[in-house]
């Protein structure tokens, strides 16, 4: 057994409890991810004290869940997660239990979660740890399964299902046998559970190493359909040129090929592609085309983070790179090609959407692949940036009161369109980027849409 060097913060903490007649075990992720040789992040405890008790002991408590017994102490820079021992009654609604009771029985409140690898608890004062459902085997077998009967446990809470999947990536573990038939057997208890907890289940299953691990148990017990339709409608659409897999196999290890520090752009990896069911279509020879099947793919995307629960700059965001992730560099673009591809993209979006095609040509193959091409475009966008040059209206050396003043422009949407002209010619040509020139462009420009 890994010994586990305790915290003395984490001691003291505990110390506390004993002091005051009641007892605390480190309890949860901590100790999973201790045996499972990660790095602790998170300490939760468990204790027969009540949440009216912790209130009184401790100075700084949060109510963050006190009516199934939860509250958050501040403690020496740290936030504890600190739950009563429990014995949670019956499960209608599929989410949260009826009713709770407490019990002065850690062993009690062992046997009420979901995964035997999260039924393990520690007596930080002793070092004693405490296994009653076999975590720490099944923690060296590389195993998820469910405490008791599988069914009963994904029945009380469907969220469960989610975390099923979300720890076999997190781990790169496998499920039990009964418990992944289960897994397919209760995929529809996740239709009991609200779509913001399905969402942040998946936001961290995408910040894991291989989110495919996850989501091909997703897929494989039917939950993917479920929740993201959308996606498993890419099975068996196949590809032709580079990929080696259909489409839904090479979105799974574009995602894996995203970076999983950012959660948005990783989601935009995954599904970047989605279009690609819908817009199929077959050429002369017999080969498969998806003809502007990012125009397809945005709208799908759209919809999914919005059933999900992403917020509006969010969706803006993977819905911008998806939709113009289909750029086909060549050396024959001309500078002005090159401005115009950084002003529709916009500067600050243009490293997120090369690490998107990074991932896509990791995709591919499921392996890093050297793009030139990719590189020689980034050189080229790079020399352009140093320059001097307008990609936006507001870059522009004239401004709609200028127009107004100097051009007898009345205030109105002719004046943006004139802007979006002078962009144009801009971009075109940076050299005419100068008040002077840009005003007679525009008075020009006014005459001609007068005269229309």
């Amino acid at each position: 057994m890994k010994h586990f060097h305790v915290n003395p913060t984490l001691r003291h903490f505990s110390n506390i409890f004993l002091l005051n007649g009641f007892s605390c075990f480190l309890v949860g992720g901590a100790l999973r991810n201790h045996f499972a040789g990660i790095k602790p992040t998170d300490y939760d405890f468990a204790t027969d004290a009540s949440p009216e008790d912790v209130q009184r002991i401790f100075h700084q408590v949060i109510p963050t869940g006190i009516k199934h017994g939860t509250v958050t102490v501040l403690f020496k820079g740290h936030h504890f997660e600190v739950t009563s021992f429990r014995i949670d009654g019956d499960y209608s609604n599929s989410r949260h239990p009826d009713n709770i009771s407490f019990s002065p029985s850690i062993f009690e409140d062992l046997k009420r979660r979901d995964f035997s690898i999260n039924s393990i608890a520690m007596n930080l004062q002793t070092g004693e740890v405490l296994d009653p459902h076999n975590g720490i085997h099944d923690l060296k077998r590389k195993i998820i399964r469910a405490i008791g009967n599988p069914v009963e446990r994904f029945t009380e809470d469907g969220l469960r299902l989610m975390r099923a999947c979300r720890f076999t990536a997190q781990l790169n573990f496998k499920i039990e046998d009964k418990t992944f038939e289960a897994l397919k057997s209760c995929k529809n208890n996740l239709k009991k559970v609200s779509s913001e907890r399905i969402r942040d289940e998946i936001i961290k299953i995408l910040g894991s190493e291989k989110p495919s691990i996850a989501l091909n148990i997703m897929e494989k017990s039917g939950i993917l359909e479920l929740i993201v339709p959308e996606l498993s409608k890419c099975r068996g659409i196949i590809q032709m040129g580079y990929h080696d897999f259909d489409v839904l196999d090479h979105l799974f290890y574009s995602c894996d090929g995203g970076p999983k520090d950012d959660v948005i752009l990783r989601l935009s990896c995954l599904l970047h592609d989605t279009g690609k069911a819908l817009t199929l279509s077959f050429n002369k020879e017999g080969f498969p085309t998806f003809y502007h099947h990012e125009k397809t793919s945005t709208e799908l995307v759209i919809n999914i983070m919005k059933n999900l629960r992403f917020s509006g700059n969010e969706i803006k965001r993977a819905a911008h790179l998806i939709l113009n992730h289909m750029f086909n560099y060549t050396k024959e673009w001309t500078d002005a090609a090159v401005r115009r591809f950084i002003s529709r993209v916009g500067i600050n979006n243009i490293d997120d959407l090369f690490i998107l095609r990074t991932a896509d040509q990791f995709g591919m193959t499921n392996s890093k692949r050297y793009s030139g091409n990719l590189k020689i475009f980034s050189e080229r966008i790079n020399s352009i940036l140093k320059e001097k040059n307008a990609f936006s209206i507001q870059d522009l050396e004239i401004s709609g009161t200028d127009l107004q003043i100097n051009c007898g422009l009345k205030k109105g949407p002719l004046i943006g369109t004139i802007l979006k002209e002078l962009l144009e010619t801009v971009l075109d040509d940076p050299a005419l980027n100068n008040n002077e020139s840009l005003i007679k462009i525009a008075n020009n420009l006014g005459k001609k849409y007068s005269i229309n």
